[in-house]
């Protein structure tokens, strides 16, 4: 039976040494999602346009929602919306498609050479490019509606990076596992539904009851959520401890994800 390193720094170096793969195959899974489409490319831009003149059109102009912001037009609610799917968007993805990484690619297993360890930062990469082109064309946005964006904004990739963390951790966990329980599949995607109505999207966390808020406290997705809505709506620099915090509650799923794939990868072709 082969025996896995697991140390942090090894870890880290065999990454390091299949970025060329990782690169290719990430490209591969982009420009393959929108192979034979004619606007190609151009549909990661105008997907996310599309859904935000529906926001705008549906909560700013018919619902009129707003979130109490001062002198708040039809597009705050909507582009406040947007930043906070954006992020769920992120995170689901990862999940949502982690247990067929392993069982979907079982010429990937027996190949022995096969960094079976870089799938799940695939899909993370894939992810984070749709997830850069959303805050883009978010920023363009608000900066045309707002007569500017404030500098603030820049701390926006500080804050995806331990979210990032979390979704390749998960995606190792979720990955690994599914090999040997199959109905994990449909919890992934019962859990990714319940992030999006149980994260402050739809809603600022203020207006969730005290007896409720520790559902939020425990959602890997209100801080980001919040922190980045504050720096486009408020301008406000993320809080440093409580970002560290965060950050370091990341590395640890990280890592507990890694350790599990590569502890039960031995057993992976014979279950497949």
């Amino acid at each position: 039976m082969p025996t896995f390193i697991i140390s942090p720094m090894t870890a880290v170096w065999q990454l390091i040494k299949s970025r060329e793969l990782i690169i290719q195959l990430i490209w591969s899974e982009v420009a393959g999602r929108y192979r034979g489409s004619f606007a190609g490319l151009m549909w990661s831009f105008l997907n996310p346009l599309f859904s935000l003149a529906m926001y705008t059109f549906v909560f700013g102009v018919v619902l009129k929602a707003r979130w109490g912001l001062s002198a708040e037009s039809i597009f705050d609610f909507s582009l406040v919306l947007f930043a906070g799917l954006i992020i769920h968007g992120l995170l689901s993805e990862c999940i949502t498609r982690a247990p067929q990484l392993i069982i979907g690619n079982p010429s990937y297993v027996k190949q022995v050479i096969f960094p079976l360890e870089i799938l799940p930062i695939v899909t993370l990469g894939s992810s984070l490019f749709h997830t850069t082109i959303g805050f883009l064309l978010l920023i363009m946005i608000w900066g045309i509606t707002h007569g500017g964006v404030a500098l603030e904004v820049i701390f926006v990739p500080l804050l995806i990076l331990p979210l990032s963390l979390i979704a390749v951790g998960l995606g190792w966990l979720i990955a690994a596992t599914t090999v040997y329980f199959r109905d994990l599949s449909q919890l992934v995607a019962f859990t990714s539904s319940g992030l999006l109505f149980f994260s402050p999207i739809f809603y600022p966390a203020s207006s969730v009851p005290d007896p409720f808020r520790y559902i939020l406290n425990v959602n890997p997705l209100t801080y980001v959520i919040e922190q980045v809505r504050a720096t486009f709506v408020s301008g406000e620099i993320p809080e440093l401890k409580s970002y560290l915090i965060y950050l370091l509650i990341s590395f640890f799923i990280a890592w507990l994800g890694y350790v599990w794939f590569q502890k039960t990868r031995a057993g992976f072709a014979d279950v497949i």
